[in-house]
Parts: C-alpha cells; sequence; structure tokens
C-alpha cells in the first residue's frame, strides 16, 4: 500500500477547497450587508465594485481600480437614480 502523499495535488486540492469556502462566506456576507440598504445605495455599491475589479484588471494597478471604483460608484448612483427605485 503507498502511503506517500502527492503534496503537490494535495496542496492544489486544499487550495480550490479554501478558495470556494471563501467565497461563498464573502457572498452570504455581501447578501446579509444589503439587506439594510435602499436599492440607490446598492446599485451604488455594484456600480463601484465592479468599477474597482474592471480598473484593476485593465491596468494592472491599485491606482486603475481606485479610479474604476469611483466612476462606478457614480454610475451605479445615477443609473439607479433614473430607475426610480
Amino acid at each position: 500500500m503507498n502511503t506517500t502523499l502527492n503534496t503537490q495535488s494535495d496542496a492544489g486540492t486544499i487550495y480550490w477547497r479554501v478558495t470556494l469556502v471563501s467565497l461563498v462566506a464573502a457572498a452570504l456576507l455581501a447578501v446579509s450587508g444589503c439587506s439594510g440598504m435602499t436599492r440607490r445605495e446598492q446599485g451604488t455599491l455594484v456600480g463601484a465594485t465592479a468599477g474597482a475589479v474592471v480598473g484593476g484588471a485593465v491596468t494592472g494597478t491599485t491606482t486603475g481600480a481606485a479610479v474604476g471604483a469611483a466612476a462606478g460608484g457614480v454610475i451605479g448612483n445615477e443609473v439607479s437614480k433614473k430607475r426610480n427605485y
């Protein structure tokens, strides 16, 4: 019986399990955290989050993420305002 562990595949499995649990926990916190917010506040938050992700991905810098978050927050706020939530 072979009892040695393949450390590379075990580490990869553990990494993905931790990543999955972290994403589920973040999603639950996000859903519960937005329950007391107005639709306009939620729109602003979603816009800022999306802007930060896109800005960071496009530029590869934290400055790009910050600018994207600011722009996304403004856009999310304005879109929510126009939808009369």
